[in-house]
């Protein structure tokens, strides 16, 4: 695979252009994959970190694969499937070799490397390789591992995944064969998160580059992503008004009182939910009223203020205020008072 980046990566300058954006953290990732490293994508809600791991296994190469849990090598097969029963080769593509893993609290190591299949283990025996269920990290061979959300999964978790890591293979339990499960593992991580989150150990952390993204650079990039992302109806809406929607929620993501910040799924939302309300009023053309009615349902819940301001207002009361002193002074008429 890094042989593969490294020929693509010259050939093509710009692999990644389903993300709008995000060019440091787009050229640090392909200097990590042309060297085959690990990589945590750390960053706020919305700013693409699925889908830039959505890319970069697009970007694989095909490669025809037994047609088995372990994705063995037709060259060299592994596991009890193959070993007992060949089983006919596919040619798979980067996209379906893309395996996803959500982190909770409530993931298990077996869930990540497999488990004793109580159904097989009658018929073969409990210490039979042929009772063993493969778990997530061997369905990602030859392929991506994604780890969305890392730090909520408990620390036993970190630790079944040092060696494959490190080594590229797993010992399973009590059977003392290594099998490969060679990939490339990107971990997400929102640095703004507390709630149910586990510190990383530096054991842990020691085996990945850590890539940053952030939140769109531009209000033309935030606006691109609106336009190419958010649903549509057959409603015009005027560029000021989709500019103003999106400088409102960038005015609210850098204010000095905002701890929780609203990402780019908030201006999708002003975007949807404003053309749903022209649509509601039998309107073909969205107006100020329209944005207004959308603001609260759109962005209340997703900011948190700061200690020194969220005793003395609420966030409705907050996001009120504010937008009635931006819509003046922007000169945006007819919108009334949220």
């Amino acid at each position: 695979m890094k042989e593969h980046f490294r020929k693509l990566f010259v050939k093509e300058k710009e692999c990644f252009s389903t993300i709008l954006g995000q060019a440091r953290a787009k050229k640090e990732i392909k200097s990590a994959l042309l060297m085959g490293r690990h990589v945590i994508i750390v960053g706020p809600p919305g700013v693409g970190k699925t889908t830039i791991a959505k890319s970069i296994a697009s970007l694989l190469p095909d490669i025809k694969l037994l047609n088995c849990s372990f994705h063995c090598s037709p060259s060299k097969p592994l596991c009890p499937a193959c070993l007992k029963k060949k089983p006919a080769a596919k040619l798979f593509k980067g996209s379906e070799r893309f395996i996803r893993v959500q982190g909770s609290p409530d993931l298990t190591a077996e869930d990540l490397v497999g488990d004793i299949d109580p159904a097989a283990a009658l018929k073969f025996g409990p210490q039979s390789i042929e009772a063993f269920s493969p778990g997530k990290i061997f369905k990602a061979n030859q392929g991506v591992l994604f780890f969305d959300e890392l730090n909520r999964c408990p620390e036993k978790i970190q630790n079944s995944l040092l060696q494959v890591l490190e080594e590229k293979s797993a010992t399973i339990g009590p059977y003392n064969i290594d099998f490969p499960a060679n990939f490339i593992f990107i971990g997400t991580m929102n640095p703004e998160e507390t709630a149910a989150t586990e510190k990383l150990s530096d054991v842990f952390l020691d085996r990945f580059d850590v890539v940053h993204m952030t939140y769109p650079e531009t209000n033309k990039i935030e606006s691109e992503i609106v336009l190419t992302k958010s649903e549509k109806l057959d409603i015009d809406f005027p560029k000021n008004l989709l500019t103003a929607a999106i400088d409102f929620v960038r005015l609210v993501r850098e204010h000095k009182d905002v701890l929780k910040k609203p990402g780019v799924r908030a201006s999708m939302g002003l975007f949807e939910r404003a053309q749903a309300n022209a649509y509601l009023a039998n309107r073909k053309k969205v107006n100020v009223s329209d944005l207004n009615e959308a603001i609260l349902s759109v962005l209340s819940h997703r900011i948190e203020l700061k200690p020194s301001v969220k005793y003395l207002q609420s966030n409705e009361e907050f996001l009120s205020a504010l937008f009635n002193n931006f819509s003046k002074s922007k000169n945006l008429h007819g919108g009334g008072d949220l």
